[in-house]
């Protein structure tokens, strides 16, 4: 997890001792010779290392969802994390009851978010989504005057079954999200695996560094540690900036008179957590629900919306995350595009913060520890 107060305070002294008691007892010279290994064991040693990769291969293809929900859960835990580190600079207590405060806090928005849009969102989104469909079908009849087939010989299918089934429009081959129920069921174990993550983050990360060598139980600690860190950064920089997008489209949108403004507005601040991509979809049905209003409005919308998002790219994300989170705009549209082909929905969320940690364990323990370190021998 990140570096946070959490370090040090969520075990308590008497977990740490016993870790350090397991590493020197581990690192302590051994002054005996060890015996040659069996020629045999050089000659088996190869194929079981080839079957030991193919059967994690294997493991993370048929398992997937579940390691993505596993690592949406760490990255619940890290925004936790954070928020607890920052409570720490105002309220001089313990880390337990800063967690404890940050639990109840956002589960009390939550409650007030959703008890306060019961009554007016589910009218405003089967208005919205009813507004697209009857616009589709203009557009669909518009272009097949042109002879365009806009959407293919199977046709339209319902806008409503497009949007609970989003990874569609990757071709996935696992399906990440299949209906309400699924949905739901997923968001109870991100939530769960956050907060148990987020409880005793510490804990978690030398339990795992303990089935490491223990020669490079301190350097996966430091990656480790660095790699929260960047999740942190990037994880707080994503809210901010979808924060500034969705406040300034809902004055926007209300000010142009769009139907549902604060909806729309919701939708493109969330799809900006995908990095190029998402406010790129997010602008289609704003222009949808824009087109009845007549071409200036839909002029206007798009002169809008694009500048509100090109100005959010090139100037407030850099001042927010300052290059914390060094990723290639190639390689993140082609991380992003290639896991929603084959994850689904949950491949595109989760497609940055995930290139972003192979990218740290890549330069890390391939480039500077194998590498550069074969170079200085």
């Amino acid at each position: 997890m990140g570096r946070s107060d959490s370090v040090g305070q969520a075990d308590g002294p008497a977990y740490h001792e016993a870790l350090m008691s397991i590493d020197q007892r581990s690192s302590s010279p051994d002054t005996t010779t060890a015996p040659a290994s069996p020629a045999w064991q050089k000659f088996v040693a190869l194929p079981l290392i080839v079957l030991a990769i193919a059967a994690g291969v294997a493991f993370i293809c048929y398992s997937a969802s579940s390691l993505l929900l596993l690592f949406a859960g760490i990255l619940f835990a890290v925004l936790l994390d954070a928020f607890t580190a920052g409570l720490g600079r105002v309220l001089p207590l313990s880390r337990a009851w800063r967690f404890t405060i940050v639990i109840v806090v956002l589960a009390g928005l939550v409650v007030l978010a959703i008890a306060g849009s019961a009554v007016r969102a589910p009218g405003q989104l089967q208005m919205l989504i009813d507004v697209m469909d009857s616009q589709l079908n203009v557009l669909e009849k518009t272009l097949a005057g042109f002879g365009i087939d806009l959407f293919g010989p199977e046709g339209r299918q319902d806008l409503g079954q497009f949007f609970s089934d989003p990874g569609r429009l990757f071709g996935h081959v696992h399906v990440a999200v299949s209906g309400a129920y699924v949905v739901v069921m997923n968001t109870i174990v991100v939530v769960c695996l956050g907060m148990f993550f987020g409880a005793q983050p510490a804990a978690y990360r030398d339990g795992a560094v303990l089935l490491l060598p223990v020669a490079v139980r301190p350097r996966v600690r430091e990656v480790m540690n660095e790699m929260g860190l960047m999740l942190r950064n990037w994880l707080l920089g994503q809210l901010v900036r979808s924060a500034v997008v969705a406040v300034a489209l809902t004055v926007a949108f209300q000010w142009l008179g769009l139907p549902g403004a604060p909806l729309l507005a919701l939708q493109a601040g969330i799809a900006n957590f995908i990095p190029y991509l998402g406010p790129l979809l997010a602008a289609f049905p704003v222009i949808l629900v824009a087109m009845p209003l007549g071409l200036p409005v839909v002029a206007w919308v798009i002169v809008i919306y694009f500048s509100i998002q090109t100005l959010e790219g090139f100037v407030i994300a850099p001042l927010i995350q300052k290059g914390s989170v060094n990723l290639a705009p190639a390689w993140t549209l082609f991380a992003i595009v290639v896991f929603g082909a084959l994850f689904g929905a949950m491949g595109v969320a989760l497609a940055a913060p995930l290139l972003a940690i192979a990218r740290i364990a890549t330069l890390r323990f391939y480039v500077e520890d194998w590498l550069e370190g074969r170079a200085r021998r």
